[in-house]
C-alpha cells in the first residue's frame, strides 16, 4: 500500500484532502463521496484499517520508520492536514457563498452529484440482479435519511460517543453526510458548533497562559463532550474502515452498486429548491447564543421554470455536471 510520491503528487493529495474536508462540513455533502470521485477512497479506507494493534506496537517500540510505512502515514497526514486546513480556508469561502448565494451553491452541488453518479457507474458494466438490488437498497436508504426529521439535542455522554461513531460515516461511506446525520440525531450544534467553539477558546487561552477555564464548569462540560465525541469518531473510523476494507475485497461490485445508490439517494437532501419552515414550537430550527440560525429544516418545492432565479440555478446544475465531466476527461487523459 505504501508508495513513494513526487512533490506534485503530495500537493495534489493535500488539495484532495482540502476538498474532502470542505465537503464534510456541509450538511448533505459527503466527504467520502469526494474521496470516491477523486480516486483515493480505497487507499483512505485501507490506510485507516492499518491503525491497529500492530501499528501501536511499532510505535511503542520506537520503530518509527516501520510505523510510518505500515500505516501509510505520509498519505494520512497529507489528507488529514488538508481536511483540517479546509475549515480555515475553503469552508469559510463556502460559508460565505452559502449565506449569500445559497440556491446557486446547492444547485452546483446537485449537478456535481449527478455527474458523480455518471462518473462512478459508467464503467461498472455488470448490472446483474444482485447488483441492481444493492443499488435499489442504497437509493432507498439515502432517500429515507434525506427526508427524516431532526431529533432534539441530547448531551448524554454515551449518546455523544454514539454520535461520534455514526457521524464519522461521512468520511467512510460515500453518499452519507456525517454532518447531516448529526442534524438528524439533534446534536449538530452541540458537537460541531458549541463544543468546537469552546475548544478553540480554551486552546487560545492556554497559548496566552490563561488557565481560568479549569474552574469553569460549563467549559469543562463542553470539553468532556468534544473529547467523548472525538473518541467515538476515532473508534468509528477504525472499526468501520475494517468492515469496509473486508467487504470491498470480498464483494467489490455489490458494495460499489450500494455506494452508487447512496449517492443517488442523497440527491433528495441536496435538492436546491427548498424553503425554510419556521416552526419554533416544533424545534425545526435551532439558534446559537447570538440568535443566528445554525440548523434550518427545509421544505422542498418544485420551482417555477419561468423565473430568472430558477433558470440561473439550472445553469449551475449543468455547471456542476460539467466540473465532474472535466475531472473525468482529465483522468482519462492522464491514463
Amino acid at each position: 500500500m505504501y508508495q513513494e510520491r513526487t512533490f506534485i503528487e503530495k500537493v495534489n493529495l493535500f488539495l484532495k484532502g482540502l476538498t474532502m474536508g470542505g465537503a464534510n462540513k456541509i450538511p448533505g455533502v459527503s466527504g467520502g463521496m469526494v474521496a470516491f470521485v477523486l480516486g483515493f477512497y480505497e487507499e483512505l479506507i485501507y490506510t485507516f484499517q492499518r491503525l491497529n494493534l500492530k501499528a501501536l506496537k511499532l510505535l511503542v517500540n520506537g520503530r518509527f520508520r516501520s510505523f510510518s510505512r505500515y500505516t501509510n502515514l505520509e498519505f494520512l497526514v497529507l489528507v488529514m492536514t488538508g481536511s483540517m486546513f479546509s475549515y480555515f480556508s475553503i469552508s469559510l469561502i463556502l460559508d460565505y457563498f452559502l449565506h449569500n448565494f445559497e440556491i446557486y451553491v446547492w444547485a452546483c452541488f446537485f449537478g456535481m452529484v449527478i455527474g458523480s453518479i455518471y462518473y462512478i457507474s459508467k464503467d461498472f458494466g455488470n448490472w446483474k440482479p444482485v447488483n441492481v438490488l444493492a443499488l435499489l437498497i442504497g437509493i432507498s436508504i439515502g432517500l429515507i435519511i434525506s427526508f427524516m426529521t431532526p431529533a432534539k439535542e441530547n448531551d448524554n455522554l454515551w449518546f455523544v460517543f454514539l454520535c461520534g461513531i455514526i457521524g464519522v460515516s461521512g468520511m467512510t461511506l460515500p453518499g452519507l453526510s456525517g454532518s447531516f446525520i448529526l442534524i438528524l440525531l439533534g446534536n449538530y450544534v452541540l458537537l460541531l458548533v458549541d463544543s468546537v467553539n469552546v475548544l478553540g477558546n480554551v486552546v487560545s487561552s492556554i497559548f496566552l497562559g490563561n488557565y481560568d477555564f479549569i474552574n469553569d464548569t460549563i467549559k469543562i462540560r463542553y470539553l468532556k463532550i468534544i473529547g467523548v465525541f472525538s473518541a467515538g469518531s476515532l473508534f468509528g473510523l477504525i472499526s468501520i474502515s475494517h468492515i469496509l476494507g473486508y467487504v470491498l475485497k470480498k464483494w467489490r461490485q455489490i458494495v460499489t452498486a450500494l455506494i452508487i445508490g447512496f449517492i443517488a439517494g442523497s440527491l433528495g437532501n441536496l435538492w436546491p429548491w427548498k424553503r425554510i419552515i419556521y416552526k419554533k414550537e416544533d424545534i425545526l430550527y435551532l439558534l446559537d447564543k447570538k440568535g443566528n440560525k445554525i440548523v434550518e429544516y427545509y421544505e422542498r418545492y418544485i420551482p417555477n421554470i419561468e423565473e430568472a432565479e430558477t433558470l440561473v440555478s439550472i445553469g449551475f446544475v449543468f455547471l456542476g455536471i460539467t466540473i465532474i465531466l472535466i475531472i473525468d476527461f482529465y483522468g482519462r487523459k492522464r491514463k
